[in-house]
Parts: C-alpha cells; sequence; structure tokens
C-alpha cells in the first residue's frame, strides 16, 4: 500500500466508526463493517478521468465478488475533486458509467464530500454533516443488499428524519468534537 493510502482508509475508517454507526447515521453500516464486507478503495490521482477509470473498475469488481465477501465498496478520492460544485458534477459521469456497464438498478452510488451541502442549507448548517466524509467519496451499493436491510428496518423511511435530529442535537461543537476531519487534506489535496 502506498504512503496516501493507508491514512486515507485510516480517516475513512474513523469517520464509519464515529460518526455512520457511532451516531446510527446509517443503521445498516454496522453489520458489514462487523463482517468485514467493506471494501476500501484509494484512488490517489488528481484527474477526474483516472477518479471514473477508478469508479468502472470497483464497480467490475464488485460485482464480480459474493455479497458475503463483498458487500459494499467505498471509492475514496483524496485528491480529486476537493471542490463540492466539482464533485456534485462529476456525480452525473459517475452514474454514466453505472449505466454503461449495465448496473443501473443492481448498484447505486451514494455520494460523500467534506463540503457536502443540501440544497436550502447554509454551508456550516450541521444537517450537511449525514453527508460529510474526510474526504470525496463514491460508495457503491447493491440494490439487493439495500434492499434487503430496508425491507428488515422498521420505518426506514424516517432514517433521514431521525438523522438531522440526531445532528442537530450533536451541533456544530459536537460534530467537530468527534475529530473526522483528513488528517492528508491540504497536503494531499488540490
Amino acid at each position: 500500500m502506498d504512503n496516501v493510502s493507508q491514512p486515507v482508509i485510516d480517516d475513512t475508517r474513523r469517520w464509519l466508526e464515529r460518526a455512520v454507526i457511532g451516531l446510527n447515521l446509517c443503521p445498516f453500516a454496522k453489520a458489514v463493517h462487523i463482517k468485514n464486507q467493506i471494501h476500501y478503495a484509494v484512488c490517489a490521482s488528481d484527474a477526474p478521468h483516472a477518479a471514473l477509470m477508478a469508479l468502472r473498475a470497483e464497480l467490475t469488481d464488485l460485482m464480480a465478488l459474493d455479497a458475503a465477501l463483498r458487500d459494499t465498496t467505498l471509492l475514496i478520492l483524496p485528491m480529486c475533486l476537493a471542490e463540492f460544485l466539482e464533485f456534485n458534477a462529476f456525480l452525473k459521469q459517475a452514474d454514466r458509467v453505472l449505466r454503461d456497464l449495465g448496473l443501473d438498478g443492481t448498484v447505486q452510488i451514494a455520494s460523500f464530500h467534506p463540503d457536502f451541502q443540501f440544497a436550502g442549507t447554509l454551508a456550516d448548517d450541521v444537517t450537511n454533516g449525514t453527508n460529510r466524509s474526510p474526504y470525496p467519496m463514491l460508495h457503491l451499493l447493491r440494490e439487493a443488499s439495500v434492499a434487503r436491510a430496508v425491507a428488515a428496518y422498521p420505518q426506514a423511511e424516517l432514517i433521514f428524519e431521525k438523522n438531522m435530529q440526531t445532528l442537530t442535537a450533536l451541533g456544530n461543537q459536537g460534530w467537530a468534537a468527534l475529530g473526522l476531519g483528513a488528517s492528508l487534506r491540504g497536503k494531499i489535496a488540490p
């Protein structure tokens, strides 16, 4: 593993454990984490084209393995797409890769970014934290796994609302106290 990948993966695991699982922002994450079914992939290029190539490779690899071995993939882009609007525009290209591979309806891509901002919110609104991660990231989820998890979870449609309440109660100071920043941000990101 190169000098960039391990710290990036460590930061991402810390975010997953402290925020996503620790605050129960995604009630489905704990099981795949405990079973080691999450694959962490780092694309250390600063070129969006390379990120698309990495996405294509990770989607192919995910589909080549049984879900019991790799249920989901986090493709982390520590040196690319540091600007949120640029990242947001990039998501259309990511969806095109999904369609080109014939995986639309089989895999979905969830997006996370250090500067994620919901439409209609201020940049410092703590509720943006539900989609904030240490680095720009694409979460590749198998639709079948999502459907099973949602079916097993009572009132899954209320997760988003519950997350907003959790983060509002936590506040910006509480969010900052979780220590979720990127240890390499500013050192490698543009």
